[in-house]
């Protein structure tokens, strides 16, 4: 008999640590994992082009009996979303990862709380400063900082996992920025959900 194809995941980078977590915790090897570079989180304009790229040199391989995407809409305003109808590809629902770790509903009552929000993930507390400060200009012109957060009231950190390194290092974020800090833990959310479907295993052991 032969074996099953792999499912190709392709992800954004900034998810990359969580996925391979949830995967070898789970046992879940019907996966393979390929990421495109987290500094899109700034350009979103790029990832449409990228992904379609990513998705048809995996396609070329015939090595995969599917290709799913963890990626949001993240800013790219619906094109991601017609690269992938085009290509006949799913991703997991949500406009950012945000929303799938919180998941929709937290995420909306977040948002009706306070819609100057400024969300951080692990991901995005452990490289702050390299994505933020320095991604931003903001070490080069500290103006900017205004100019960019000049609508937001407090930093919300959607926390993947129980650190208290992390959580002083969001309080530092929100510091820096000038803004309310506010603590949220959501775990690995949608993400572990979506994965857990598509692998035949049943409801995923890790929340």
């Amino acid at each position: 008999m032969f074996a099953p194809k792999p499912t190709l995941l392709i992800a954004c980078g900034a998810l990359a640590k969580e996925i391979i977590h949830l995967i070898e915790y789970n046992n879940w090897n019907a996966f393979e994992v390929e990421c495109l570079p987290a500094k899109l989180h700034n350009k979103p304009q790029l990832i449409p082009d990228l992904m379609r790229e990513k998705i048809r040199a995996a396609k070329k391989t015939k090595k995969y009996g599917c290709i799913l995407v963890l990626y949001g809409d993240c800013g790219t305003g619906g094109m991601l979303d017609a690269v992938l109808k085009e290509e006949q590809v799913e991703r997991i629902p949500g406009a950012h990862c945000y929303e799938f770790y919180a998941t929709p509903a937290l995420f909306e009552d977040l948002t009706e709380q306070e819609l100057g929000s400024f969300y951080l993930t692990d991901y995005l507390v452990r490289f702050f400063d390299r994505l933020i400060i320095q991604g931003l200009g903001i070490n080069r012109h500290p103006e900017l900082k205004d100019i960019y957060f000049a609508n937001y009231k407090r930093v919300v950190y959607l926390s993947q996992t129980e650190s208290s390194d992390l959580e002083e290092s969001a309080k530092a974020a929100a510091q820096k920025l000038g803004l309310e800090y506010v603590f949220q833990k959501t775990g690995y959310g949608d993400l572990s959900e979506f994965l857990g479907a598509r692998t035949g295993q049943g409801t995923p052991w890790l929340a």
